[in-house]
């Protein structure tokens, strides 16, 4: 990398991510080395001048694309230099670009192709011809096209036919019209969706689109997937259509074609070639610019969705752990049964069992005797029920369970997502988990841990898998692959492991530790008992002091020898908070935890040439509380009784619910009745609310209330607004609701169009009337 280059990327990010270029020449370095963000973010305050994780993996996003730029800026420096066709003018361009596009739009014309209509004219001896007409404009174009008749061009009609390829050639690859044409697209391109003629019925979930037309600078993501899925599956034909209403031949971009062949005249050669860039935009740009849009609004949908996942997987890996209590996992089922497992307070599985308190045994008082001396036995605290199928049945049998047992302490049942538990289920981490358990069990263990610790039990499921998304199986896979894995990244560091309890996957989610050395770490710890002390991990075969580096602050060690093992506390940072500790006067285990004196300390005295403010503070808030968990206190949400199916819902109940799924248009909320209802993002508060993140999160408990039900079409509508009326005028842009556990994967919409082929509701109809 040139100077230049290594000087220019960091100046670009800053600017996106609001920091300065010291500041992202120095995460730069950092990552370059081999430091993990959360390592970054946390660790290397001083350096980086206190970026948060959002910003450097911002920041690492971006470096990737510049630096693919920088590599494809320099190929094409290269090849053109090589051509001998570089000037000043040119290279001054070429290092101007800001995109990828606008670099390829240079390139253009020198990059080496296939022989095209325009070659074979100028083989042809066109070439003159076309630079006559360019130079006289008052001369008829058929008249000096008479001079170029030869064997190779027929007549009049090829001679001007080649002439054109050429000028139109040299028009579809004049970088300056390109990016004037592409801008001029982006602000008054409209993208236009049809039904294709016949799959009316077929294609009836994407209804909304039949006849659709919207900016396309302004398309929702959810809304630019579901017609990208609709022509995908050959339901829908899509297409951008510009000046739709301009006069044929003058409209804005065939005046810009023109204007580049300096058009102002009225002679028989500015005709003729008014017509020619007329053609030339038709036929030529206005064909590759469209393919071009077509990529970017896809790609900006892709990452808007992508954005969504990753929000609702950290909230949902962040939610609140109900704790170490022996917790007995339900996972519902009809004809099956209902599949049982009790789990102590570690996780280890103390029972499993099978029940059939449905059809076709219909042996209710048999499972429910079941579980009481399960209850009874391993003395249940908590009862996690899978959301699936027959899940508020099961839920109703638990609850009249509870009912009659004795005791006035009694186990709290709570509803969970089971969400990827069966993809657990049937995995080979499973298998080596429970090697001697049946697969059908493995769930009841999963949806049991993962009310004990959610983060603990969802990482070892295939982030993809846990389905909190919106058409995540429409999007780049690599991409979104990759934002999740560094969601669930961030997420467990930003909690900490227990390195004496954690299993392997949990462990692999650690900075600086990945899968094999979390196998590594597990068998030292089955061989040698627990850790004593972080240094102890130096002894873990291949395990050096890089990844101990990385690694060693996310690691927790309870009841250590070293107290500070417990902590947030990086080991190389032990001496700075020796001194503070020796500074109060006090045991270190009696100062942790101490706020009063704590708060006494000026952080400034601590500071010395390695250790700067922010670590110092840091420090301070860690033994103010130290291993504190950033995830909220624990909280279910109480379904109401006599509610448990769509049918039992009216207009007006208030309710309260479980967030499942956050998406670009509103939040999806489980209400108990095997339906998750929406409320839309107009509907969330009684103020205006862009992003639907800003209210609410994946697995919060909120209040709603009952606005809209279909139970045909298995559609509830919600409201959080404290006066819901408007609500039920509301048009709708909606589909399918999702199965439990799934993300919205249709189109969303039943209501009626709006004329102009706008109203395609939920998002935009009337809009701003509801949405203040």
């Amino acid at each position: 990398m040139t100077t230049d280059t290594a000087r220019r990327i960091p100046q670009i990010i800053a600017t996106e991510i609001g920091a300065q270029t010291g500041q992202v020449a120095a995460a730069i370095a950092l990552l370059d080395e081999g430091a993990t963000v959360p390592f970054v973010a946390r660790y290397r305050k001083e350096a980086t001048g206190g970026l948060d994780d959002t910003q450097l993996r911002n920041l690492a996003e971006r470096l990737g694309y510049l630096r693919e730029m920088e590599a494809r800026r320099a190929a094409i420096l290269s090849s053109i230099t090589e051509q001998g066709k570089m000037t000043e003018g040119l290279q001054a361009a070429i290092l101007k670009a800001a995109t990828k596009a606008e670099l390829e739009d240079i390139y253009l014309p020198y990059k080496p192709k296939r022989r095209t209509r325009a070659m074979i004219a100028r083989e042809n001896g066109l070439g003159p011809l076309a630079e006559a007409i360019l130079a006289d404009r008052a001369a008829d174009p058929a008249g000096l096209a008479s001079g170029f008749v030869t064997e190779a061009v027929p007549d009049v009609k090829a001679a001007l036919e080649g002439a054109r390829d050429i000028i139109a050639e040299g028009l579809a690859e004049n970088a300056d019209l390109l990016g004037r044409l592409r801008g001029h697209l982006k602000q008054v391109a409209k993208i236009v969706s049809k039904v294709v003629e016949g799959k009316e019925a077929e294609g009836a979930k994407f209804s909304d689109y039949f006849a659709h037309v919207e900016a396309w600078a302004g398309a929702p993501s959810h809304r630019v997937l579901a017609m990208l899925r609709g022509r995908n599956e050959g339901v829908l034909a899509l297409d951008l259509e510009v000046d739709a209403d301009a006069p044929k031949g003058d409209s804005p971009a065939e005046r810009a074609c023109g204007a580049v062949l300096g058009l102002t005249g009225r002679g028989p050669g500015d005709a003729w070639l008014r017509e020619a860039a007329a053609w030339t935009w038709r036929v030529k740009i206005r064909t590759s610019l469209t393919l071009d849009l077509m990529g970017e609004m896809r790609e900006r949908a892709e990452e808007e969705a992508i954005r969504v996942f990753a929000r609702n997987l950290k909230d949902l890996l962040l939610a609140a752990p109900a704790g170490g209590k022996a917790t007995m996992g339900l996972d519902p089922g009809i004809r099956t049964g209902v599949k049982v497992a009790v789990i102590d307070a570690t996780g280890k599985v103390l029972a499993t069992e099978t029940v059939y308190p449905f059809q076709p045994k219909n042996d209710l008082r048999g499972a429910q005797v079941a579980l009481a001396q399960l209850i009874s036995k391993h003395r249940v605290q908590l009862i996690a029920i899978g959301n699936g199928t027959a899940s508020r049945e099961t839920e109703k049998m638990v609850a009249d369970l509870l009912a009659v047992l004795p005791g006035a302490e009694k186990p709290v049942k709570v509803i969970v997502s089971e969400a990827g538990a069966s993809v657990y289920s049937a995995s080979e981490l499973a298998a080596k988990e429970f090697p001697g358990l049946d697969v059908s069990l493995r769930g009841a263990v999963s949806i049991a841990r993962r009310l004990q610790d959610p983060l603990a039990e969802l990482v070892k499921i295939e982030p993809k898998s846990i389905g909190v998304g919106q058409y995540q199986h429409d999007v780049d896979q690599h991409r979104l692959g990759r934002s999740l894995e560094a969601v669930v990244e961030d997420a467990v560091n930003a909690v900490g492991v227990d390195l004496n309890t954690a299993s392997a996957p949990l462990l692999a989610r650690v900075s600086g530790v990945g899968p094999s050395l979390a196998e590594a770490i597990v068998a030292h710890r089955d061989a040698n008992g627990p850790f004593a002390t972080r240094k102890d991990l130096l002894k873990v075969a291949r395990l050096g002091p890089k990844a101990f580096e990385q690694a060693a602050g996310f690691l927790r060690i309870a009841g250590g020898k070293e107290p500070l093992d417990a902590s947030s506390v990086h080991p190389e940072a032990y001496e700075v908070a020796r001194r503070i500790v020796a500074a109060c006067g006090r045991d270190i285990r009696a100062l942790m935890g101490d706020a009063a004196a704590l708060k006494s300390v000026d952080p400034r005295v601590f500071v010395d040439e390695r250790f700067g403010l922010p670590t110092v503070r840091d420090i301070l808030a860690e033994l103010e509380k130290p291993g504190r968990d950033p995830r909220p206190s624990f909280r279910t949400a109480t379904f109401a009784d006599g509610v448990n199916e769509i049918s039992d819902l009216k207009p007006g109940m208030m309710l309260e619910g479980t967030v499942t799924n956050v998406a670009a248009f509103g939040a999806f909320v489980d209400i108990g009745v095997h339906q998750d209802g929406l409320v839309h993002v107009s509907q969330l508060a009684d103020r205006f609310v862009k992003d639907p993140h800003e209210v609410v999160k994946a697995g919060d408990v909120v209040k709603v209330r009952v606005v809209e039900v279909d139970a045909a079409r298995k559609r509830i509508g919600l409201t959080m607004r404290s006066d819901a009326a408007p609500a039920r005028d509301q048009v709708r842009e909606r589909g399918p609701a999702p199965a439990k556990g799934q993300p919205p994967r249709g189109p969303m919409s039943s209501a009626p169009k709006a004329s102009g082929g706008g109203g395609n509701a939920f998002a935009d109809a009337l809009k701003g009337k509801f949405t203040r």
